[in-house]
């Protein structure tokens, strides 16, 4: 089981549960995620959903190198309207697998009619920076730290490109050109971050704020959900989106051609120490 839901009152508790490997993204969790969060959406009890990571991480990204990678393995379509990526050649099999598991659940997920808030501590890096911009709000605790460090790659950022709307273009600059992690205080300053909170206080207030939301009307919480996504999607989220993933994917290919690695010989081991 790669995902754990609970009823907590008037949560649901989406928990990733691959602390082994720090949470990182198989497909399998990816459509365990989507199962949960369409099982609190269904729930009329449940007002707010909280996603959680099992053990001392949030999540380390995407699966790139477990036992348990399962990237050629054929999953349900349920984000886009696409063909199965399985049995096909070169970067048509990658376009296919990253347009359904990773971009187009992040949106499916961003769209979710409850708020959600991501509880995070530890690593917050690249694919989980992808789940914690899904959710509408982020409390972390103060040993999460946040880092999108694919242009090590040769890759600009990873494919949900939300960078320039959740830091501002400066800063998406500065925290993609490094590659260097920030600690939770600065990815608050930047506007990353609702609250920041001592590592033993993360769930207590976390839940705090969940009860607060919960309060509220729920179809009054779905319209206004939807009124400021609109809003980020009148500023170029969406657009700018889908012009970064065909850049990225492109960057892929290139990597493909002149080294024959679409990742540019970068595994999680050297994505981790910065090399």
């Amino acid at each position: 089981m790669t995902v754990r839901y609970e009823r907590r009152d008037a949560a649901a508790v989406v928990t990733m549960d691959r602390p082994k490997y720090r949470n990182a993204q198989n497909s399998a969790m990816t459509y365990a995620l989507d199962e949960a969060f369409g099982r609190a959406v269904d729930d009329a009890e449940v007002k707010v959903i909280v996603l959680a990571g099992a053990g001392d991480h949030f999540s380390a990204g995407h699966d790139i190198g477990s036992p348990e990678r399962d990237v050629h393995t054929s999953f349900d379509r349920k984000a886009v309207l696409w063909w199965d990526h399985v049995g096909r050649p070169g970067g048509d099999q990658r376009y296919a697998r990253e347009s359904e598991v990773y971009l187009g659940m992040c949106r499916r997920w961003r769209e979710i009619p409850k708020p959600m808030i991501a509880m995070v501590q530890g690593a917050c890096i690249a694919g989980g920076l992808m789940l914690a911009w899904c959710a509408d709000l982020v409390v972390a605790a103060d040993d999460a730290f946040f880092a999108d460090p694919v242009v090590r790659m040769g890759i600009p950022g990873v494919e949900y490109f939300a960078h320039p709307w959740v830091m501002g273009p400066r800063f998406a600059k500065e925290f993609l050109f490094t590659g260097e992690g920030i600690p939770a205080a600065r990815a608050r300053e930047w506007g990353m971050v609702n609250r920041v909170v001592p590592r033993a206080e993360l769930e207590t207030e976390t839940f705090a704020l969940a009860e607060r939301i919960a309060t509220m009307p729920q179809f009054g919480l779905a319209l206004t959900k939807k009124a400021v996504n609109q809003a980020e999607d009148l500023m170029g989220l969406r657009s700018g989106m889908d012009a970064a993933f065909g850049l990225h994917h492109f960057a892929h290919a290139h990597n493909a051609e002149v080294s024959s690695d679409p990742l540019a010989g970068q595994d999680a081991r050297s994505m981790r120490d910065g090399r």
